[in-house]
């Protein structure tokens, strides 16, 4: 052996060398140098909350492989099922924390949009498989996951949305990495962590929902360009929507309203003045679907206005209207002129009125003021419980003027009328994903009318009154030579 100049040196002495170097220290002095210490990355985040966009997309993906492949679907009902319990049992919670959060809204509406979507967005029950057999054969097609999605959150239903997008996308078989509103993250952070841990304690996989604890605009292209999520999905305004629409990957959006009303010559005034305040006010109009201008034709008009005063709206006079364009709408170069100014949104109608030196009763609901069909209070989306009233002479002026209101957005209108063939011409004419008559907008989600609810209205890509379907793939699958044919 070369080297025999080495000195001897004792197995022992070898293994104790050997023990110093693994743990840092420095054999010939004993001291260990002040170099951090280098960690394996490890996906466990603090119950689905990660600091990092790859970690947790890491981690929903290796949850999102679980879930297919060693979860049967009596388990996604299973846990599906828990994840509602849970909400239940939270709801008081966090509709007193987006208040305080996000400083808009009404505690005891969001109460009642939480209800709605715990209890009436649909789990795996509506993913059927569809069959058709004959002599070639047997076709099935299913509902197959995408993996993992990109989940953007408002900061108007939160928790709402959250919660709605789990069922939803986990029902499907997918694994979810929220980016949620910047200022909502902390109730979106306990709320997340509450419905992960009771995913895991019904037996379900960790990390199939994660979110990043400081959301961004970086994180949502960091999160977009990830080669691992499939699919991205934005509730919000059309600028972000338009965004995920050009990341190259396959979108679901959802975006802005304005959604226009008309009342009719035949409306049942009393039933549309009651039915536009609720809607209109219920949780300070922040709710893309609510009522955002009415316009009625000529002779309802000042039954119209009689009926929704003695609801308890305050009517604003011409001077009122004016002083409150600029409190509560800022200057831009856009179509009227004008943009919402986010201080004020989803504030309480009493708050907004004191700002012009209006004094009402906070159980005044809702602002309303008499203005043409070119007001930007028409044609700006406000979010806030201020209502404005156009007078039409024709059904007809109030079909083209409405239209013109909701700027293609193809969200949500309705009409109170007795005409079965106004309604059908306005909605042929107005094209909106939803469309309500003779009842509160919201009722068009299924809070206080029929079918189930959300709180991602797809409109921009199509998809609608989004389900478990909405986010899934559609798989064929074809067995030849006659199938499984007995007859």
């Amino acid at each position: 052996m070369k080297g025999q100049d080495t000195m001897d040196i004792s197995s022992q002495e070898i293994e104790a060398i050997v023990r110093k170097v693994i743990a840092g220290i420095n054999p010939a002095t004993n001291v260990t140098p002040d170099i951090p210490a280098i960690k394996s990355p490890k996906y466990t985040g603090d119950n689905g909350v990660f600091e990092r966009v790859e970690e947790a997309v890491e981690a929903a993906w290796k949850a999102q492989r679980d879930w297919v492949t060693n979860y049967k679907v009596e388990d996604r009902h299973r846990i599906v099922e828990a994840i509602r319990r849970c909400g239940r049992d939270h709801v008081e919670e966090w509709s007193h924390l987006i208040v305080e959060e996000t400083q808009m809204g009404r505690y005891e509406d969001k109460v009642e949009k939480h209800l709605a979507v715990i209890n009436k967005t649909p789990g795996p029950e509506c993913l059927t498989t569809e069959a058709i057999s004959g002599d070639a054969g047997l076709m099935i097609e299913e509902y197959a996951p995408f993996g993992v999605i990109g989940s953007i959150t408002p900061t108007t239903n939160p928790t709402e949305t959250m919660i709605h997008n789990t069922i939803s996308m986990i029902s499907g078989g997918n694994s979810i990495v929220f980016n949620v509103h910047p200022r909502a993250k902390r109730v979106c952070a306990e709320c997340l962590q509450a419905l992960h841990k009771a995913i895991v304690d019904a037996g379900g996989p960790a990390n199939l929902i994660t979110m990043l604890r400081e959301p961004t605009m970086d994180t949502v292209d960091m999160l977009t360009s990830n080669p691992k999520v499939r699919l991205m999905t934005g509730t919000g305004g059309m600028g972000m929507v338009n965004a995920l629409l050009r990341s190259g990957k396959k979108c679901i959006g959802a975006g802005a309203g304005n959604p226009p009303v008309i009342v009719d010559e035949t409306a049942d005034v009393e039933l549309a003045a009651r039915k536009i305040y609720e809607g209109a006010s219920f949780d300070n109009n922040i709710l893309c679907f609510a009522e955002k201008e009415v316009f009625v034709v000529s002779p309802n008009y000042e039954g119209f206005i009689h009926n929704i005063q003695k609801q308890g709206a305050y009517l604003l006079n011409n001077s009122q209207v004016e002083a409150l364009v600029k409190i509560c709408l800022e200057p831009n170069k856009n179509q009227s002129g004008y943009e919402v100014n986010k201080k004020w949104v989803g504030k309480n109608a009493a708050l907004i009125l004191a700002q012009i030196g209006v004094q009402v009763e906070d159980s005044c609901r809702l602002a309303v003021c008499e203005v043409p069909a070119d007001h930007p209070f028409v044609l700006v989306e406000q979010m806030m419980p201020v209502l404005p009233i156009v007078r039409c002479s024709t059904f007809e002026e109030a079909m083209e003027k409405a239209v013109i209101a909701e700027q293609g957005n193809r969200h949500t209108s309705s009409i109170f009328s007795k005409d079965v063939d106004h309604m059908t011409r306005f909605a042929r004419l107005i094209e909106t994903t939803i469309y309500v008559k003779n009842s509160c907008t919201k009722a068009g989600v299924g809070i206080g009318g029929e079918g189930h609810c959300t709180m991602t209205i797809a409109g921009p890509t199509g998809e609608g009154i989004t389900n478990a379907k909405s986010f899934c793939r559609r798989r064929r699958c074809m067995l030849a030579e006659g199938g499984l044919r007995i007859i």
